[in-house]
Formats: C-alpha cells, structure tokens, sequence
C-alpha cells in the first residue's frame, strides 16, 4: 500500500480495499455488460432500451470510477484492466446471443440484482470496519443501481403481469 496521510488504521484500510476490489471488478464488468446490451439490443421498444442501456452504462462507469478512487485514497492500487476484471468479477457471464429487448431486459436486471448483493455485503462489511465514508459511498452506489433496476424491469411483460396478479 502507498503512504497516506488518512486517518484510517492501515489494518482496517486494507480490509477495505480488499472488500471494495473485487467489487471494482464487478462493477466495471457490469458497465461492460449493460454496453453488450445497448449494442445490441433489438426488438419493438429499441430506442427506449438502447437510450435506457446507455444512461445506465454511464452511471455504471462513474459508480466504477468511485470505488476506484477509493481504494486508491485509502492507499491501495485499483485494478481495472480488462485482465483484471476478467479474473476477478463474480458476475455471470453475459449471454452474447440475445438480442430480443425482453431479454436483454432481463439479463440486465439479473445482472443489477448480482451487482447489488454484493454491494449491500459491501456496505455492512465497510459499516462493521468502521469506515463509514466508504459505506455511504456504496449505498449511494447501490440506491442509484437499485432505480435503474426498476426502469430495466419496468420493461419486462412478465414482470407487469407478476405484479398485476399480486395486486388482483
């Protein structure tokens, strides 16, 4: 770890540098996988998705970008090279054949929820560590992740009939 002047024990810096790399991971294979969709995507609500897709994969880059930033502010290297995500994300491999909208859809709202678990893991590990800056950074993560779940699912027919009969 490089010198800092953070205030932080060096113990619990590294503990949270090790809770937020592979998140790191995660989220830049997450923003990689909501672009295979943007790419590809097709279907009769096209351009509603592939503009959904793109903003999402945008927040995906900054909320990337944050915990980058962060491991590197408590003295730790951030490993985002396309190597490194690989060996690293705990995210399921995203399907390169689909291109239908529902399905994409759906893939990406699965792959949002992953995202978020581990994100919610994240938040209670770094609150237990006692790194209360770092925690509030990844619930905000998380809440922003959690909105554009809602608008991918927002999208999925079996979703609007799930909560259509749960309502009945």
């Amino acid at each position: 770890m490089h010198p800092t002047k953070n205030d932080i024990a060096l113990k619990t810096r590294a503990q949270v540098i090790a809770c937020l790399s592979p998140l790191l991971a995660d989220a830049i294979a997450l923003k990689l996988q909501i672009k295979q969709a943007h790419w590809n995507v097709k279907g009769e609500n096209f351009i509603a998705l592939h503009e959904l897709f793109d903003k999402i994969a945008s927040e995906a880059e900054e909320d990337a970008d944050m915990i980058a930033e962060r491991i590197v502010q408590l003295g730790g290297e951030a490993e985002g090279t396309a190597r490194a995500v690989a060996k690293n994300s705990r995210l399921k491999e995203y399907p390169y054949t689909i291109a239908d909208g529902q399905k994409h859809a759906d893939a990406l709202s699965s792959a949002i929820a992953a995202f978020n678990e581990m994100g919610r893991e994240a938040i209670d590990k770094t609150d237990e560590l006692g790194d209360a800056i770092t925690a509030d950074m990844l619930t905000q993560i998380v809440r922003g992740l959690d909105k554009q779940m809602w608008f991918v699912e927002s999208h999925l027919k079996e979703q609007a009939r799930v909560q259509r009969s749960q309502v009945a």
